[in-house]
C-alpha cells in the first residue's frame, strides 16, 4: 500500500495520519532476530539489516538504537557503530535504505519512500521482544544524521528521540551550492561516490554476500537500474528548484518532529559546511532541542564535551533510567579518541546524576539551558594541542542567541575603494588535500596559504581593548562593482593576533548574480538567499550594486589586542576539502567604501561571557588553521 502526501512548505511528506497505519506485514507482525537479516516495509522491498545486542536476547530488553543510512550500516562485518552502542548497553540495528547494500528497491536521495521506510523500520523493530520499553531511538553521524530528520518527520509513535550529528539543514545552500557556486570538492564528490555504491554490487560486502549464497541480496540488485545519476541530476538544476530541491532540505520538515532531539556539530565542518544551526528554531513542535556546537571537523560530535551530554540525553529519552555506564563503556573513550582523533588520555566525565531518581535526573537535564557553546575545542588545558576538547563553555536558552547584538564594522580604503582581479584559479582550491581521516586528527598540518597579490583585497578593524566574542551567522554588505556582467565572492573573517599570527575563523560565499534575497526569512546578522532561477540578475558594467553574503555561524573569542580582519576574493584557499566550480576568470571586482556606498560586516557580539586569558597556541584550535600574518597592498 503506497502512502499518500501532504504539502508540507513547498515540499512533500508522508502525512504523519497515513503513514501511522501501514500494513500489519511492514511492522509487528515480523520477528527480527540478532544478526544479518531483512526487514520487509509496506510496499514489499526488502532492507538488509544487523542486530547486534550487548547480550544473549534471554538477558534483555535493551535499550535500542537505530542507525539507517546508504552507507553499510547493515554490513555484520562493520561493527564499528555497533560495538560503541553495544559497550554502552544498547542493542543496536544497522539498516540499509532501500537501493543501497542488499536492500532492495532504486535509490534516490531522501525520496519519500525512504521517509516511510524508515517509518516502518522503526515500528518493525520496535515491537520486537529484546527491545526495552518497545520503544527505540535514531542515532548517526552524518549520512545518518541527516536521515533521523527525515523519518522522524512522519512522527513514528514507537520512537522516543533522535540524536542528530554534523548535518545539513538545507543540502543545497549549505553543502552542494553555497552562495550558488557548486562545490565540486566534498559535495559533488560524495553525491557521486553514494551513486556508485547505489549500483548493483557497488558495496564490496554485497557481493561477499552474493558468492555465500545470499538470494536475496542477488534479486534486490535487480531494482537498481531504476537509480537516477547524482552527477546529473546535480548538474541539470544548478538554480534552486523547489520539485528537486525541497527533497534536500530538512528544514522544511523538521518543525512536524514530535521527540526530543539532540544535535551537535561543529562550525568548519569540512563536509556539510556549519550551516546546520539554521535548524534549531524551526523543531516547533519537539518537547526539548538540545544543541551542541563548536568550532572544529566533520567528526567533532564525538569529542569530549559532546560525548558526556550524548550519553546522558540516550539513557534518558531511550533507556529511560539514571545515567550510568556499563562495565565495558571504559574502553571507548581510549579506542575513539586514538582512532579518530589519534590521541589518547582522554575519557567519561564523572556521572552527574547518580543517586538520583530517574525522574530527578530527567528534570535536572530538562531545566538546564538547551543550547551549549563549547569555545577554543582543541586548547583544552592540560590536554595535547588539537586533542577534541574545549577551552570553556557557555550554555543559551535558545537559538538565535536572544542577547546577541548586531554590530556593524565599517569597511574603509584608501580613496573609498579597494579593487582585486577576480580569478579562481590564483589561489589554492583548498587548504587542505590529505584524506578525510587524516584532517580529524589532532596534530593535522594545515596548508593555510595567503592568497597571491591581487587577488584579494583585505579590511581590518581597530586593535581591540578588551576581549570580544562573537556568536552566530554574519552578513557581509557589500557594495561592489564589476567589469564583468557577474562574479563570484568569497568573504572570510579571520583574527590577526598580536603574536603576529592570523587565525582562520569563517567564510561565506555568494555568486553575484544569485544576490535576491528572501527577505522574509533574512535578518540584520543572516541574509537568506532565493537562489531561484528568475530572481537572478547580472551586474551592470561599473554600476554600484549592494550584495549581502552570508557568513555561515560561528562562535570565536577575538582576544585583546587582536583585529578583526575581512578578505574579499576569488572563492577558494579558506575551507577544507571544499572547491567551488567558479565562472571563468576575467574582470575587476572593486569594493566600494565611501559614504555613498558604505560597504560593511555585521558581527554577532556577545557580550558578558567570560573567556580564559591567554590566547590558543597557534594551530591547536580545530578546523581553524593559524599562519604568519601578511600584510596585504
Amino acid at each position: 500500500m503506497a502512502p499518500s502526501t501532504s504539502s508540507v512548505a513547498g515540499t512533500t511528506a508522508p502525512a504523519p495520519s497515513e503513514s501511522a497505519a501501514p500494513t500489519t506485514e511492514a511492522t509487528g507482525a515480523q520477528t527480527i532476530k540478532p544478526g544479518f537479516g531483512y526487514l520487509t516495509v509496506r510496499d514489499g522491498v526488502t532492507l538488509s539489516i544487523n542486530v547486534m545486542l550487548p547480550g544473549t536476547e534471554k538477558s534483555g530488553p535493551y535499550p535500542t538504537v537505530v542507525e539507517y543510512s546508504g552507507y553499510d550500516p547493515s554490513n555484520p562485518d562493520n561493527t564499528t557503530s555497533s560495538a560503541l552502542y553495544n559497550a554502552l548497553g544498547y542493542a543496536h540495528v544497522g539498516i540499509n535504505v532501500r537501493g543501497t547494500g542488499c536492500s532492495g528497491g532504486a535509490f534516490r536521495f531522501f525520496e519519500d519512500k525512504q521517509l516511510t521506510d524508515g517509518y516502518d523500520a522503526i515500528e518493525t523493530i520496535a515491537s520486537q521482544p529484546w527491545v526495552l520499553h518497545n520503544k527505540v531511538g535514531m542515532v548517526g553521524i552524518s549520512y545518518p544524521g541527516i536521515t533521523q530528520l527525515f523519518v522522524a518527520s512522519t512522527q513514528p509513535p514507537s520512537l522516543t528521540s533522535i540524536a542528530p550529528f554534523s548535518v545539513s539543514d538545507d543540502l543545497y545552500r549549505s553543502t552542494l551550492y553555497p552562495g550558488g557556486i557548486l562545490n565540486t570538492g566534498f559535495a559533488v564528490m560524495w553525491s557521486t561516490e553514494r551513486g556508485k555504491e547505489a549500483q548493483p554490487f557497488g558495496q564490496a560486502w554485497t557481493k561477499k554476500r552474493a558468492d555465500a549464497g545470499d538470494t536475496t541480496c542477488i534479486t534486490n540488485q535487480d531494482a537498481r537500474s531504476g537509480n537516477l545519476d547524482p552527477a546529473k541530476e546535480i548538474a541539470d538544476n544548478p538554480f534552486y528548484n523547489p520539485g528537486v530541491s525541497d527533497v534536500l532540505n530538512p528544514s522544511l520538515l523538521v518543525g512536524k518532529i514530535t521527540v526530543p532531539v539532540f544535535l551537535a556539530g561543529a562550525w568548519q565542518d569540512e563536509q556539510t559546511g556549519g550551516r546546520f544551526p539554521a535548524l534549531l528554531d524551526k523543531f516547533t513542535s519537539s518537547p526539548h532541542v538540545y544543541a551542541t556546537m563548536s568550532n572544529g571537523l566533520h567528526t567533532e560530535a564525538l569529542g569530549v564535551g559532546f560525548l558526556n551530554r550524548y550519553h546522558e540525553f540516550l539513557e534518558l529519552y531511550v533507556a529511560q533510567r539514571t545515567p550510568q555506564l556499563s562495565i565495558m563503556a571504559g574502553f571507548i573513550p581510549s579506542v575513539l579518541y586514538k582512532t579518530v582523533f589519534n590521541v589518547s588520555g582522554l575519557g567519561f566525565a564523572p556521572l552527574r546524576f547518580t543517586g538520583k531518581t530517574y525522574e530527578q535526573a530527567l528534570a535536572a537535564f530538562e531545566s538546564e539551558p538547551p543550547v551549549r557553546i563549547l569555545f577554543e575545542e582543541g586548547a583544552a588545558d592540560g590536554l595535547p594541542a588539537g586533542a577534541p576538547a574545549p577551552r570553556f563553555e557557555a550554555s543559551f536558552p535558545s537559538w538565535p542567541i536572544p542577547s546577541t547584538e548586531p554590530t556593524p564594522m565599517l569597511l574603509t580604503a584608501k580613496g573609498g575603494a579597494a579593487a582585486y582581479t577576480y580569478d579562481p584559479d590564483a589561489t589554492a582550491d583548498t587548504y587542505y588535500t590529505g584524506s578525510l581521516a587524516e584532517i580529524w586528527n589532532a596534530d593535522v598540518k594545515w596548508d593555510w596559504k595567503p592568497a597571491p597579490k591581487g587577488a584579494v583585497v583585505a579590511f581590518e578593524g581597530p586593535t581591540l581593548g578588551a576581549d570580544q566574542v562573537l556568536v552566530g551567522p554574519a552578513s557581509a554588505d557589500l557594495w561592489i562593482s564589476s567589469s564583468a556582467p557577474d562574479t563570484d565572492l568569497e568573504v572570510t573573517i579571520t583574527e590577526v593576533r598580536p603574536d603576529g599570527q592570523e587565525v582562520y575563523v569563517q567564510s561565506g560565499w555568494l555568486r553575484a548574480s544569485r544576490r535576491a534575497l528572501d527577505t522574509a526569512a533574512s535578518t540584520e546578522l543572516r541574509p537568506v538567499h532565493t537562489h531561484l532561477q528568475r530572481d537572478a540578475a547580472p551586474l551592470v558594467a561599473g554600476e554600484p550594486t549592494l550584495v549581502r553574503v552570508e557568513l555561515f555561524p560561528f562562535a570565536h573569542v577575538f582576544r585583546k589586542g587582536s583585529r578583526v580582519r575581512v578578505l574579499v576574493g576569488s572563492p577558494g584557499g579558506n575551507r577544507a576539502q571544499w572547491i567551488f566550480q567558479g565562472l571563468p576568470a576575467g574582470g575587476t571586482v572593486t569594493v566600494l567604501t565611501d559614504k555613498q556606498h558604505p560597504s560593511r560586516i555585521v558581527l554577532p557580539v556577545l557580550k558578558g561571557i567570560a573567556a580564559p586569558a591567554g590566547l590558543a597556541p597557534c594551530g591547536s584550535l580545530r578546523g581553524q588553521p593559524c599562519r604568519i600574518y601578511t600584510k596585504l597592498g
